[in-house]
């Protein structure tokens, strides 16, 4: 009687376990992998944010591909953007001050160097362009559109090429909202990672940038 009560048994937990699972996978986030892609927006632009997170990047130099990992600190308000780029280990590399007169570059036990253009300077002192300018927006999932129109990112909208030759793609995100963790109807997506890829031209070598990051805190009840 035990032996032919054993297959029944074997097929009730397999059948249990797999309606556990597909339960489980109802429940993952509206804004990750597995689920079907949110038409929700990300939130209006602000002047005015401060970001953490990481970057890779790689770049070509004497005709050879170069790769660099940092950590790095950004601050902007209207008129000044501040970065701050780390090693992993989190030695300061350098710091990168922008504003609409200039930009100052100054890596650890160097003189500053300014120029007017962040982009050609960051190229020169530390071998591949940081696109300052464009970050400011493409970091909050903003950007201006090769037609020249505001291109406004969403985890169903996730791909863009910019104005000056940017290709964007946002390839996954965070909640930003009150208690986002809990999965609200109020969360809005924030970018979590950020792939930038630029072709070479004959104003400036080709280069590929991976964006991560630091997620982002909930704003607080009312």
């Amino acid at each position: 009687m035990l032996k032919h009560c054993l297959p029944l048994t074997i097929l009730s937990l397999s059948l249990s376990l797999s309606l556990a699972l597909s339960a489980c996978s109802t429940l993952s986030s509206p804004f990750s992998s597995g689920a079907a892609p949110s038409g929700t927006a990300v939130a209006p632009y602000r002047e005015q944010v401060e970001l953490t997170g990481r970057l890779n990047v790689v770049y070509q130099k004497d005709d050879k591909p170069e790769s660099a990992t940092v950590n790095f600190n950004w601050q902007q308000t209207a008129q000044r953007t501040d970065v701050t780029l780390y090693s992993p280990v989190g030695s300061t590399l350098a710091t990168i001050a922008v504003t609409p007169q200039q930009a100052v570059l100054t890596q650890s036990g160097k003189a500053p160097r300014s120029a007017p253009d962040v982009d050609t300077l960051s190229a020169q002192m530390l071998g591949w362009s940081l696109p300052v300018s464009g970050l400011r927006d493409w970091l909050q999932g903003h950007a201006v559109g090769a037609d020249g129109k505001r291109f406004v990112a969403s985890p169903a909208n996730d791909s863009v090429t910019t104005k000056d030759g940017w290709r964007l793609r946002y390839v996954s995100w965070q909640e930003v909202g009150q208690n986002a963790g809990e999965n609200t109807p109020g969360a809005l997506p924030q970018p979590r990672r950020i792939d930038a890829e630029r072709n070479a031209s004959a104003q400036a070598d080709a280069v590929s940038l991976r964006i991560v990051l630091d997620p982002a805190p909930s704003a607080p009840a009312p």
